[in-house]
C-alpha cells in the first residue's frame, strides 16, 4: 500500500501513548453517556453520538438547565420535617395557603419533558449534587420553580431563557440589587442593564392580572423558554431563621424560598445562585439550592477539541482500498493529496491534523484533513517546519504539535487560529515569528496588532502613565522577551545593528488596549490575542468580529491559568471559540503538549 512521501527528517514527537486513538475515545464517550441515559427513562436526553459533538459532550437525563445533576446515590440534604418538598415523591395539590400567591403556582404542573432538548440544557457538571425535590421532579416530569439570585442574572443576562419548560421566580430584593449594580462601565453593570431592559420588554403592555399569573418567557422570541416568569407581587411573612439578620439581601431571598416552599409543598422550589456561601447557607437551612451551569461550553475540559487525532494502526487497511493521490503546488510548496474512504472519516473535522506513527520501517504520516464528504475525506501532507530550510524567521518546529501550529499560522487560507497549551510550549514565539515573516518577508499583512486583557495576577499597582501603547507595554513583556529571541541572530552590525533591528521590528508591532476595540475594523492585519483564557465569550466575540478583509486572528492561551474572577475553564472565551470554530474550513486549532522553554520550566510544570 503506498504511503505519503514525507521529509526524511521528521520533527521530534511525543510518545504515541500520550494521544488516544479515535475509536477507543469514541467508545469511552458513548459508554459514559449511556449510563445516565439508561437511568432517566422516558425523560432522558439523547445520548452523545461521538466525542466530537460540540454541544452534547455530557448528555444528562435531567431536564433542568440551571444546575448540574448529582449521582443518584447522592446524600439527601437535611430538610425540615414540616416541609413535604423534602420527600422523594411530589404530593398532590396543596390546600389553601394563608399567604396569597399566583394561581399558576398553586399546584405542581405535570409538564411532559420536551422531545428535543437543547444542547445547552444538557450540559451539566458531573458530580455536582442536585436537591431531593429537584430529583423527584425530574422523575415525575413535573416543572420546577427556580428562584434566581441576583448574581445569576449579572453573570449571564440571558439566564432567564435557559430553564426550558420550568418557571422562574424573581424576588423583589433581586430587582433592588440589580438597580444598585446598574451604574458603571464594568461587565457586571452592563449585564445588569441588559437584564433590566429584558424585564422591561417582558412586562411592557401587560395588565396587573397578567403579571400576577406569570409572564410567558417566550414572549420575546425565545422558543426554548416554555416556562413563565413570576415576580414577587406580595409581601411574604418574615420566615428568616433566628440568628440571621433580616436586612441582608441573601437572607431575604432565603426567606422568600422558605415561604414559597411552605405555600406549595407539592412543587420543587429550587434556589439558583452562583454564590457558594449562599448555597451552603440554604442547604444548611434545609432549602434546595443549586449552582448555575448553563454558561459553560464544556464541563469536562478533557473533552475539549485538541485539533489533533492519532490514526489507528490499521488505518490504511480500512481506508486505502480505493485511495486516490495527486500532487499540488500551493504557496510555493508542493504537497501530496489523498482521497480516502472508510468508517473513521465521519468522526474527523475539517482542518484537523492526523498522524500515524511509523512502524516496521514504514514512512510516517502527518496530514491535515482539508475536505469531508460523508465517509470520504481529502488529506493533505504537511510542510515540515522542523527542517532548517523551512524555518520561519529563524524558528523551526521542535515537536510535532509545533509543526502543526506553524502549518496553520503560515496558511493564508486559514483566517482564524487558536493555540492552547501550558506555559513554555511556544505559543507566543510561534505566533510572533509567523507574523513577522508574513508582514516583512511575504508582505501578506501590513502590521501585527497585539492585544490582551489587563487582569493582574496579584494586587493592582495602580494607574500607568503615558499613551495607550505605553500603558500597555508592561502587560506585553512576553512579546518583548520573544522579540529579543527572534532578533538575537542579527549579530553582523553588533549591538547597534541589533538595537536598530529591534526598533524596526517594534515599529511593525502595534500594541492595542482591549477597551478601545469596539467599532474598529482591521484590514490586512495579523492580530494576536494573548492570554485569551481571561476573556469572556462576549469579549472574545467583540475582538474576532473586528476582522476585516485579509486579516488573520490568532488566539493564544492556557485555560489552566485563568485570572478573571468568576471565569472557569468551561466558561472561558478561549474554550468557547475553540468549540465553536472547530470544523470551519478557514479556521484551525492545535493544543501544544510539550514544553520547549527549558528543562527547569518543564520540570516545574510537572512537579509544582
Amino acid at each position: 500500500m503506498p504511503l505519503p512521501k514525507m521529509p526524511s527528517k521528521p520533527a521530534s514527537v511525543l510518545d504515541p501513548t500520550e494521544y488516544g486513538a479515535v475509536a477507543p475515545a469514541k467508545r469511552k464517550a458513548d459508554k459514559t453517556a449511556a449510563k445516565p441515559a439508561a437511568k432517566a427513562g422516558k425523560n432522558a436526553a439523547p445520548s452523545v453520538k461521538n466525542t466530537a459533538a460540540p454541544k452534547a459532550q455530557t448528555a444528562q437525563p435531567a431536564p433542568v438547565s440551571s444546575a448540574a445533576p448529582a449521582p443518584q446515590k447522592a446524600a439527601t440534604p437535611r430538610k425540615r420535617s414540616s416541609s413535604p418538598a423534602a420527600t422523594e415523591k411530589p404530593q398532590a395539590a396543596p390546600a389553601a395557603s394563608p399567604i396569597a400567591a399566583p394561581a399558576q403556582l398553586s399546584a405542581p404542573e405535570s409538564t411532559p419533558a420536551p422531545t428535543k432538548r437543547s444542547a445547552v440544557s444538557r450540559r451539566h457538571a458531573p458530580g455536582v449534587q442536585k436537591s431531593a425535590p429537584s430529583r423527584a421532579a425530574d422523575k415525575s416530569g413535573q416543572s420546577k420553580l427556580f428562584v434566581l439570585d441576583t448574581n445569576v442574572l449579572m453573570h449571564d443576562p440571558t439566564s432567564l431563557f435557559r430553564f426550558e419548560e420550568h418557571d422562574v421566580y424573581l424576588p423583589m430584593i433581586t430587582l433592588e440589587e440589580l438597580d444598585d449594580h446598574k451604574k458603571g462601565m464594568s461587565e457586571v453593570a452592563r449585564n445588569a442593564r441588559q437584564v433590566s431592559r429584558t424585564l422591561d420588554a417582558l412586562i411592557g403592555g401587560v395588565s396587573e392580572e397578567a403579571i400576577e399569573s406569570g409572564l410567558p418567557l417566550s414572549k420575546l422570541g425565545n422558543k426554548d423558554a416554555k416556562g413563565r416568569l413570576f415576580f414577587q407581587t406580595r409581601l411574604k411573612v418574615d420566615q428568616t431563621p433566628l440568628g440571621l439578620p433580616a436586612g441582608k439581601a441573601d437572607n431575604q431571598i432565603l426567606s422568600v424560598v422558605r415561604a414559597l416552599e411552605g405555600d406549595f409543598p407539592g412543587r420543587a422550589i429550587v434556589l439558583v445562585s452562583k454564590d457558594i456561601n449562599m448555597r451552603i447557607k440554604a442547604r444548611a437551612l434545609g432549602l434546595p439550592a443549586e449552582d448555575y451551569f448553563n454558561d459553560h461550553v464544556l464541563e469536562d475540559t478533557d473533552l475539549l477539541y485538541s485539533g489533533i487525532v492519532a490514526l489507528p494502526e490499521d488505518f490504511w487497511a480500512k481506508h486505502g482500498k480505493n485511495m486516490e493521490s495527486w500532487s499540488k503546488n500551493e504557496n510555493g510548496a508542493a504537497a501530496t493529496w489523498y482521497r480516502v474512504s472508510g468508517p473513521l472519516i465521519p468522526s474527523l473535522q475539517v482542518n484537523q491534523f492526523a498522524y500515524l506513527e511509523p512502524k516496521n520501517g514504514e514512512a510516517p504520516l502527518q496530514v491535515q484533513i482539508k475536505k469531508l464528504n460523508g465517509k470520504t475525506a481529502e488529506l493533505k501532507t504537511l510542510r515540515d517546519f522542523s527542517h532548517t530550510k523551512n524555518n520561519v524567521w529563524g524558528i523551526t518546529a521542535r515537536n510535532r504539535e509545533q509543526n502543526f501550529a506553524l502549518n496553520l499560522l503560515m496558511d493564508p487560507e486559514c483566517d482564524f487560529v487558536s493555540l492552547l497549551g501550558q506555559a513554555g510550549t511556544g505559543k507566543t514565539l510561534l505566533a510572533l515569528a509567523a507574523g513577522l515573516s508574513q508582514v516583512l518577508d511575504v508582505k501578506r499583512y501590513n502590521e501585527i496588532i497585539v492585544t490582551r486583557v489587563t487582569v493582574p495576577v496579584g494586587e493592582d499597582i495602580g494607574f500607568l502613565p503615558g499613551t495607550e501603547e505605553e500603558k500597555m507595554s508592561p502587560w506585553m513583556g512576553a512579546f518583548d522577551d520573544n522579540l529579543e529571541v527572534l532578533n538575537r541572530g542579527d549579530a553582523e552590525g553588533g549591538d547597534f545593528g541589533r538595537h536598530t533591528s529591534n526598533d524596526f521590528l517594534r515599529s511593525k508591532i502595534k500594541i492595542k488596549s482591549l477597551n478601545f476595540m469596539r467599532g474598529r475594523t482591521f484590514v490586512n492585519k495579523f492580530v494576536i490575542i494573548d492570554e485569551a483564557q481571561n476573556l469572556t465569550p462576549k469579549q472574545i466575540k467583540t475582538l474576532i468580529t473586528r476582522a476585516g478583509p485579509g486579516t488573520k486572528i490568532v488566539c493564544l492561551g492556557n485555560i489552566a491559568q485563568i485570572d478573571t474572577p468568576y471565569l472557569t475553564e468551561g466558561s472561558s472565551g478561549l474554550t468557547y471559540v475553540v468549540d465553536r470554530f472547530k470544523g470551519w474550513e478557514h479556521g484551525g486549532h492545535v493544543t501544544l503538549a510539550r514544553g520547549e522553554r527549558s528543562r527547569l520550566a518543564d520540570y516545574a510544570s510537572d512537579v509544582l
